[in-house]
């Protein structure tokens, strides 16, 4: 009687296991359907119209089947405007990336104890982040106008200048000015990482080098930031991404101007002016696999300094 109670045993564990499985797909089927048409199906067609000499009229007449080929590409790799684009997005990326996290540090840091009100510290550190960027754009614009702005007429009345400086109009002062725009809109996001990070270390080991005689500094080089290097490691990852495809930025105070086009807003430049999606298109690739190919050079290279 042993085999069929075995044969049955099995039988009903086969069942369990095809039913766990459906339920399974069918609970995955809706956020797949939805990453498959907002995601992939859009990248799909991006890399195709890429192979494609095509326009919004090509397009809208014979829809993905025009004539491929790859001059798209060879156009892209070969355009002078097309590399410093990507050195400005590089210069931009790694600036705005250590600044946001330096600054962000610090103000955790400087929150970390208690005191009065510091709650609401906490929550005005916020503000940047949670405002809206065409209106945290417009506030800039307005503070740094070369007439009109609050900085220049500090600048010329108070600080001697002999003339007014215009921040967003002038190479390389344009690119800087939005890097600290940057800073200052995105360091909120590395202060929250850092302060619940800092809130969850031990105070026994810093307690421990105090008693040694460890200066603030040796206290804070020695003992806190180790303990942060995995927090360092993750918003570094993050923001590089972020800010490498960063357009809205740098198009609502420059406009891409005085030095400021980076790779994303050339991208869009070229898709406006001429309506040319397939070299646009070709572009949107080339951009995706640098930003892709320093990516898994930052993963190796974290994933070895883990490992020692």
């Amino acid at each position: 009687m042993s085999p069929p109670a075995a044969g049955v045993s099995t039988s009903r564990r086969s069942m369990r296991q095809t039913i766990e499985n459906r339920d399974g797909l069918t609970m995955a089927a809706p956020i797949t359907l939805i990453v498959t048409a907002i995601i992939i199906v859009p990248i799909l067609w991006t890399v195709l119209l890429s192979f494609q000499e095509a326009r919004y009229s090509d397009v809208a007449r014979n829809g993905l089947f025009n004539d491929l080929t790859l001059a798209n590409y060879i156009d892209t790799v070969t355009a002078p405007g097309f590399w410093s684009s990507i050195s400005t997005t590089v210069t931009y990326t790694v600036a705005t990336t250590a600044g946001s996290i330096v600054v962000g540090f610090i103000a955790a840091l400087a929150l970390r104890d208690a005191f009065p009100a510091r709650g609401a510290v906490r929550a005005a550190m916020l503000l940047p982040y949670v405002a809206p960027v065409v209106a945290a754009a417009y506030v800039w614009t307005v503070i740094l106008d070369p007439q009109y702005g609050v900085v220049n007429a500090i600048g010329t009345r108070v600080l001697g200048w002999e003339e007014p400086v215009n921040f967003l109009g002038s190479a390389p002062l344009a690119l800087t000015t939005v890097i600290a725009f940057e800073v200052w809109r995105y360091f909120p996001f590395a202060f929250m990482f850092f302060a619940a990070a800092l809130t969850g270390l031990s105070r026994e080991v810093e307690e421990a080098a105090v008693v040694d005689g460890a200066t603030p500094v040796q206290r804070l080089w020695y003992v806190i930031l180790p303990q942060m290097l995995p927090v360092i490691a993750l918003l570094s990852l993050l923001r590089l991404v972020m800010t490498f495809n960063k357009f809205d930025d740098i198009y609502l105070l420059t406009g891409g101007a005085a030095g400021t086009q980076v790779a994303a807003v050339r991208v869009y430049e070229q898709l406006v002016g001429s309506g040319d999606i397939g070299a646009a298109s070709a572009n949107a690739v080339v951009l995706a696999l640098i930003l892709a190919a320093g990516l898994l050079v930052y993963t190796r290279i974290t994933r070895r300094q883990e490992q020692r």
